[in-house]
């Protein structure tokens, strides 16, 4: 099935929001590939990386920079997807059609009864720390791997919270949250919103936009797929030469790829992923 390209509708939503959710973009031959291949990656296993939330409960999450052959980038640079997040990102002067870089993809994993809450923050909360300077070309998309929802601790949001700009963080537990009190001023003015996806959904979110998500109480898992988006002009100053993804344009691929190439899990020698004793917390 085509995947269906933004309408003036959803970029509208995106500005005015913050977010948007796209609805069945993968279909169910494509998620159910995707999660068979990710509960039995062993180096997705290998490498995650385990955060406790301030009540002790512990998710766990594989982050990785460079895009490959393997299911997770060939889902990451698919064409629709590319496209649509050019259309998405500020552009500057200098920014060619081909500009749009793969900062870092992670997959969350947040088994039942488990899995941890992550803290109100923004992502361009941390990102900031890495020296980029312009936050409206930076953004992430969340696949569903599985369905999310209330029960099993779904994103949750505060609508339109990315034209506060960036709000200061520090440290809650093993996690950077955004001040609480800019949060709770949010809180008074903008709806807080419990971002409920099916399998192959996704949602498109700004680096600025306030959110969070609760403990998996369920007895099902929650399983999530994020990949942050970049301008190859948007430098970051302080980043590690390891992620020099962040500015390296994207070789798109055709969306049928992730169906028609032969591919697998991630090959451990090419993913460089984030090591478990760095800070992912800055992440």
């Amino acid at each position: 099935m085509a995947k269906q390209a933004l309408t003036p509708e959803q970029i509208a939503q995106y500005h005015r929001d913050g977010y948007f959710i796209a609805k069945g973009f993968y279909d169910q031959e494509e998620i159910s590939r995707l999660y068979q291949i990710a509960i039995e990656d062993a180096a997705v296993s290998k490498h995650a990386i385990n955060v406790n939330d301030s009540s002790g409960k512990r998710s766990k999450l594989s982050l990785w920079y460079k895009p490959g052959d393997d299911v997770y980038g060939l889902l990451t640079r698919g064409e629709t997807l590319v496209n649509a997040v050019d259309q998405l990102l500020d552009r500057a002067e200098d920014d060619d059609a081909h500009s749009v870089c793969h900062y870092h993809s992670k997959l969350m994993q947040k088994e039942p009864r488990v899995g941890g809450a992550w803290e109100w923050h923004q992502d361009y909360g941390y990102w900031y720390k890495n020296e980029f300077l312009y936050p409206d070309q930076m953004m992430s998309v969340m696949v569903a791997i599985t369905d999310a929802n209330q029960e099993n601790g779904c994103l949750q949001v505060i609508k339109g919270s990315h034209k506060i700009g960036r709000v200061e963080h520090g440290f809650s537990g093993e996690q950077v949250g955004a001040s609480q009190r800019y949060v709770d001023l949010a809180l008074k003015t903008m709806e807080h919103v419990f971002v409920e996806l099916e399998a192959g959904d996704i949602l498109y979110f700004h680096s600025n936009i306030l959110h969070r998500s609760e403990a998996n109480l369920s007895d099902r898992p929650r399983w999530s797929m994020i990949s942050c988006y970049n301008r190859s002009t948007n430098i970051g100053y302080n980043e590690s030469s390891s992620a020099s993804a962040s500015i390296t344009p994207i070789e798109v691929v055709p969306d049928d790829a992730l169906l028609t190439w032969k591919t697998a899990g991630l090959a451990e020698e090419n993913a460089d992923f984030l090591a478990k004793e760095a800070d992912v917390s800055l992440k």
